[in-house]
Formats: structure tokens, sequence, C-alpha cells
């Protein structure tokens, strides 16, 4: 069921489908909820599955001046305990995975386990072109509207194709937002993180390499890594599969 909240003066969209344990999905930069459509699917068959839109996202409302992933995360407290998902499992991908990792001390009531898909939060070496072509509006809306089919580096390949004109598309305050989030580095924040964590990595992610997931996994207390073979940027989408198998067995 599609719901809207109000966050701190922002509309906020979020879906809200399933009964039992719940399930918060953080989605990445330049996406929304919708890429989340497989999941939300598959999971709500016996869990309580939380989506939303961050703002300047989807649905939900822009934030009204330049945020930082703390920014996010301490929206994202205020939205937990508004939408009554308290001791949640949360899952990440992406930038998600970094609101995530900046979100977890934050709370009073910690979550039952995490996971981190593809996540974000190890401070890249490339520079801000290269994200802003990876974190692009355009490219978000091209990733929704592929099949959730095995299609190997589909989102590999895409980035190849975007322009930095991409940038153009965000308003002053987004891409501001963005260079923000893109140059912090939040490794500091992992050995806090003291609940069952779960990285699951595409070995071809171009975006967070594997070895991001390596550096997480060594800081992280209570974690373990499973690796989808030939799975890029979007590994939940290029090998939904194996996905499922690791993060049902996981969760459950």
């Amino acid at each position: 069921m599609e719901k809207n909240i109000s966050v701190d003066g922002l509309n906020i969209n979020y879906v809200d489908t399933g009964e039992g344990k719940t399930i918060v999905l953080f989605h990445g930069w330049g996406a929304n909820k919708e890429a989340f459509t497989p999941i939300i699917q598959r999971l709500s068959g016996f869990m309580r599955v939380v989506a939303l839109d961050f703002p300047g996202f989807g649905k939900s409302d822009e934030p009204k001046e330049v945020w930082d992933v703390e920014r996010y995360a301490l929206f994202m407290k205020k939205f937990i305990k508004e939408a009554d998902c308290e001791g949640a499992v949360w899952l990440g991908h992406s930038f998600g995975g970094r609101v995530i990792i900046k979100l977890f001390e934050k709370m009073e009531v910690k979550p039952s386990k995490i996971v981190l898909v593809d996540a974000a939060g190890i401070k890249p070496k490339r520079g801000l072109d290269y994200y802003i072509k990876v974190y692009s509006y355009k490219m978000g809306k091209k990733v929704l509207k592929l099949p959730i089919i095995n299609k190997t580096g589909l989102y590999e390949k895409l980035v190849k194709n975007a322009g930095s004109s991409d940038y153009k598309v965000l308003s002053e305050n987004m891409r501001a937002t963005m260079s923000r989030v893109v140059n912090e580095d939040l490794r500091g924040y992992l050995p806090k993180i003291n609940v069952p964590t779960l990285l699951v990595w595409g070995d071809k992610d171009t975006a967070t390499p594997i070895g991001d997931a390596h550096i997480m996994d060594s800081l992280l207390p209570d974690s373990g890594i499973v690796v989808l073979e030939g799975a890029g940027h979007f590994s939940y989408l290029d090998r939904p599969g194996k996905f499922f198998a690791a993060v049902e067995y996981f969760v459950k």
C-alpha cells in the first residue's frame, strides 16, 4: 500500500506492504523505491516491507537546503519512528548503505540485522566526474526499465554511455548534496555496527568495487560476504536467484 507521511515538513512517499517481521529498504542515489520492486514483491510474501523515496527522489519532496549523509540519517531516524519500523531489518543499496552506516549509532532501538548491497561508504578513488555519470536521475530511470532477468553487466554498460549532462537535471541543492555525499568516508563508523550484517556484492561492480566489501567486512564486528559472480552494481537485478537465496536465509 502506497502512503504519504510528513517528516521535518517534507511530504514523504513510501510503500508499506506485507505482514510479519519488518524490513526497511534504503535505495541508491538517483533511484527511488521503484528500483526495489522485485525485492518488495518477493519479501512481502513473508515480511512487512517498508520502502520509501528519500527526500529529493521519486515522489518525495526535495530538501529545502543542501544535505549530507548526516542529515539523511537524522531524517531516517524520524521516519523509522513515525512509520513504526523500530527494531526492523535494514537493507540498503549503494547510497542507501551510506545512510545505514551513519544512521546506526543514532538509533535508540537498533535494527535486528543489516543487509548492505553494493553499498557506498568507502571514499572512492575516482573523481566526482565519474560519479556524476553513475549517480544520475537518467541512469536511475534507465535501470528501472530493465527486465528483471539475468543480464550481467547492464548497469556498467549504461554508465559508459551516460554523460555529465545528466548532472544538469539535478537542482542546485541536490548537486551540492551529491558532492558532499560522495566525498565522505564512513569506514570509521563500521566498527560500531554490532548487529549481524550481510554484505551482498557483484564482483563486476565498478561503482562500489568488491574491494570495498572486503574493507567493510574487515571493520564490521559481525559480518559475512556473499559475492554474486558476474553481477554489477545492481547485483540484485543481475543475479536475483542467488541474491534472494542469500537474503532470505539471512533474514529468516
